[in-house]
């Protein structure tokens, strides 16, 4: 049996441990990886226009899938490319493995054409990032690199010199044993009783729920009913515990909503699941606190912390709902119901009254309509910015439906190639990407990757010519607006020049009509909707100075959103409440 190369083994490492696709550019360090792909028929090559962009994608497809995934970028300026997306993808806790090719092994530390020092480049935004140096070091540097990715949840690095990628083996290595899954975290049973005994102590106690919740919900309900506890969340655990929540009362933070903030202000304990939430003036910093998390140094990390659980949120609620006493005063629950169904009712009408005259388009109300007419399994990946503002508050979660951004990396531009990520793995669900035009514009090359492919990936394009939130951003600072805008662009004219099927719109009236068209369309399509570039949001929350800054920027600007669906949720919930 003839030796295997270098790169040989590593696709096959690859496709033994569930990868099915590598996306990046070929490139002359890259080709004896790139041919060991062509050649094996159990993993695809992807090739896209940018690497950034092959690392959101990567990203995207490890968070839908649950799978590991690669991408790659040839050395130099290629592999440097990566850097941003698999910031966003550790920071995700998505399961990628990056190959980044390097210079000629005999040329590293000369100053060569395009060296870099990878394990520098990539150590912050990775678990594990190694050189292969040596033929002999591949089997166990590679199993090392993927059980780090999926057992840490987060990015791992291969740095693979060309020459050496395309060396013999010196013998066919063995089949090793490789993870297909996570670990459960279970905690100590003092820490459960510990907070079993706080939980009683309480007489209020408020949840607020991040991504860590996602496999928890019914735990979540289940202990929530037992204490009478309003249950808030982040934007990441939107998409897990809104839905059949009777609990529920809106979003905490920048784009939040609801009575999220009074509910975690006025309680007497503060469970924190799941949750690394940043942003410290949404916290309290008068009452207790406790925290569940798997990762022991995100406990503390953003907040006072009373008492620290180390597990899944799954199996602290497991363990613990059992140990509580049953409350029975549902004052403060209902107290908070009420509050966030009024705080709903107030700002309904930003987006209802005269909505279909209102030139330029509202974008609440598009993203109004999207929710109603997306499938019931829609992936929706979202644009950092105002779209993450419009998915907040109009998305409806439902269980089976997706959201995926860059929640805690905050990079801009990464919607639609996160939906090429979300897509390629089933091109038979609906997968639409909520986009800026700032966003799309900035990575708008590999829009030809999806009509490369044929993907039909659904772009609804929130055009307002402007950085919307940065001018928000000067605002609250006392600023006025400068170099945020750009000149109106006709993006459907461009997608139907790349062979897509684009639609602009700028009549309110043509908004459902134009995205039932898309969406119906069988392929590629963008929706351009030239939207109102003065729709601005405003957090449950700000300060005095932010106010002043607001005050000093404009004496005009309604700073006011909707809702969507949310009131209806809200309202439901109310009809729970006992009549006395």
């Amino acid at each position: 049996m003839a030796n295997q190369t270098v790169a040989e083994q590593l696709v096959d490492m690859l496709v033994q441990a569930g990868v099915q696709r590598v996306y990046g550019v070929v490139g002359d360090s890259l080709n004896p990886v790139t041919d060991a792909v062509r050649r094996n028929p159990k993993i695809e090559w992807v090739q896209v226009r940018h690497e950034e962009v092959a690392a959101f994608a990567a990203g995207a497809e490890a968070q839908i899938t649950g799978r590991p995934t690669a991408c790659a970028g040839s050395c130099g300026p290629g592999h440097v490319h990566l850097i941003n997306g698999l910031y966003d993808a550790h920071r995700s806790s998505a399961p990628v493995l990056a190959i980044a090719a390097h210079i000629p092994s005999e040329d590293i530390g000369t100053s060569y054409f395009q060296e870099t020092h990878p394990e520098r480049l990539f150590a912050e935004c990775s678990h594990y990032c190694e050189m292969v140096s040596t033929p002999d070091q591949m089997p166990q540097v590679a199993q090392i690199a993927i059980q780090t990715a999926i057992g840490r949840s987060g990015v791992s690095v291969l740095v693979l010199p060309g020459d050496v990628a395309g060396m013999d083996l010196p013998r066919r290595r063995t089949e090793m044993a490789l993870p297909i899954g996570g670990p459960t975290v279970r905690p100590g049973e003092a820490e459960v009783d510990r907070l079993a005994q706080m939980v009683d102590e309480a007489q209020r106690v408020t949840l607020f729920c991040g991504r860590g919740v996602a496999d928890a919900h019914d735990e979540v309900m289940e202990f929530a009913g037992k204490v009478l506890a309003p249950v808030g969340h982040a934007l990441r655990g939107k998409e897990w515990i809104q839905y059949d929540n009777p609990f529920d009362v809106g979003m905490s933070g920048l784009l939040g909503y609801g009575a999220a903030y009074e509910a975690m202000h006025e309680c007497d304990l503060l469970i924190l699941l799941g949750t690394d939430f940043p942003y410290r003036p949404f916290l309290p910093d008068d009452v207790r606190i406790a925290q569940v998390d798997t990762r022991p140094e995100a406990l503390g990390r953003r907040s006072r912390l009373d008492h620290g659980v180390c597990g899944d949120v799954r199996e602290t609620l497991r363990s613990l709902t059992p140990r509580v006493n049953r409350k029975t005063d549902r004052r403060f629950l209902d107290r908070m119901l009420r509050k966030h169904a009024d705080v709903l009712e107030n700002v309904v009408s930003a987006y209802t009254t005269d909505v279909e005259r209102h030139k330029p388009i509202h974008p609440e109300y598009v993203a109004s309509v999207l929710d109603d007419e997306a499938a019931d399994d829609a992936v929706f990946t979202v644009d950092t910015g105002m779209c993450n503002v419009w998915a907040a508050r109009y998305l409806s979660p439902n269980g089976r439906r997706r959201m995926i951004g860059s929640y805690t990396h905050g990079s801009m531009a990464n919607a639609m190639p996160q939906a090429i990520g979300a897509q390629l793995p089933d091109t038979a669900r609906q997968v639409i990407a909520m986009a800026g035009d700032g966003g799309f514009s900035m990575l708008m090359g590999d829009f030809l990757t999806i009509v490369h492919y044929g993907l039909p990936v659904k772009i609804v394009l929130f055009n307002n010519s402007s950085l919307s939130m940065v001018d928000l951003e000067m605002l609250v600072a006392g600023l006025p607006p400068h170099a945020t805008t750009y000149p109106d662009t006709d993006y459907a004219a461009i997608a139907s020049a790349a062979g897509a099927y684009g639609v602009r719109i700028d009549d309110p009236r043509d908004v459902r009509s134009g995205i039932r068209a898309v969406l119906d369309h069988d392929g590629p399509a963008l929706l351009d909707v030239v939207t109102d570039p003065n729709a601005l949001s405003i957090p449950p929350r700000i300060t005095g100075q932010q106010l002043t800054g607001f005050a000093l920027a404009t004496s005009k600007m309604v700073l006011q959103g909707g809702v969507g669906r949310m009131i209806q949720l809200a309202r439901s919930n109310l009809r729970n409440i006992p009549r006395p």
